[in-house]
Order: structure tokens, then C-alpha cells, then sequence
């Protein structure tokens, strides 16, 4: 199972930048290629979310469950249905000398080995930088003057 695992640094506090990636309706607002995020449906504790997203300019669609920590500052998400077999992961958010950590890890699968062969390493790049665009994206929203 392909697994990518990006990072980057925020000067923000954590429960901030954790209240904001919670919020992953507002995700289209600063994400150029998050299209739209709809929540399903809310509960406590957890949210159903549809998204759709652009990668390489071709839409991905898909529903996935949200399942929020607060104690522990953490989001696992995991595919319920759309175009990929899995797709899941988890958000951690770790404030370290007035810096936040913010990692998003991702598994997924698309369900078709021989194109996982073909195109597998191109993939996994696609993945990464979509990631990387994500954590870059909320670093900027969460930094942001009050």
C-alpha cells in the first residue's frame, strides 16, 4: 500500500491550526485545487464529507468519514466511497517552542494493480505535492494577521 507522509512548520498555535483544518468546508477558500468540500453530515465527534478535487487537472472524487481528536489534536480521515479503492490517513498537529507540526500522512490504493505498476512513482508524486499544497495552503490561512 502506498504511503506518503509530508509535514510542515506554522507559527500558529496548535488548537488554532487544528480548529482550522477541522473546518474542511472552507478548505476551496485558500486550496486552488480543492474544488468543493460538502459535509454530509455532522456528528460529534466525526463529520461525513464529499470532495472534489483536481490533480493534474483531472477531477477526483470522493466521500470519506472525519474523525476528530481534541484531546490529542489529531483528524483521521478514511474513504467511504468515490473513484479510489482507499484512501485514508490522519492529521496530527504537535506545538513545539511556539511552532506548530502539522503532518498529514495518506495510504491509498486505486484498485487497479497494472496501473498502479505503470504509473505507481508517478502517482505517489501526485500525491506528495497534493499534500505538500495542502499543508502549504493552511500554512498561510492559519498565519494570517487576526
Amino acid at each position: 500500500m502506498p504511503h506518503v507522509e509530508v509535514s510542515i512548520e506554522v507559527a500558529a498555535p496548535a488548537v488554532a491550526v487544528y480548529a482550522l483544518a477541522k473546518h474542511q468546508e472552507r478548505f476551496p477558500e485558500f486550496m486552488p485545487d480543492v474544488e468543493t468540500v460538502t459535509v454530509l453530515e455532522r456528528h460529534p465527534g466525526y463529520i461525513v464529507t464529499r470532495w472534489k478535487t483536481l490533480v493534474e487537472d483531472a477531477p477526483i472524487e470522493w466521500t470519506e468519514e472525519d474523525r476528530f481528536d481534541d484531546a490529542a489534536l489529531r483528524i483521521d480521515y478514511a474513504l467511504t466511497e468515490g473513484d479510489l479503492d482507499m484512501f485514508e490517513g490522519a492529521w496530527t498537529f504537535v506545538e513545539t517552542a511556539g511552532l506548530t507540526r502539522v503532518t498529514l500522512t495518506v495510504e491509498y490504493d486505486f484498485g487497479v494493480p497494472t496501473l498502479a505498476e505503470l504509473i505507481g512513482p508517478t502517482l505517489q508524486k501526485k500525491v506528495r505535492e497534493n499534500s505538500e499544497m495542502m499543508l502549504a495552503a493552511l500554512k498561510r490561512q492559519a498565519e494570517l494577521p487576526d
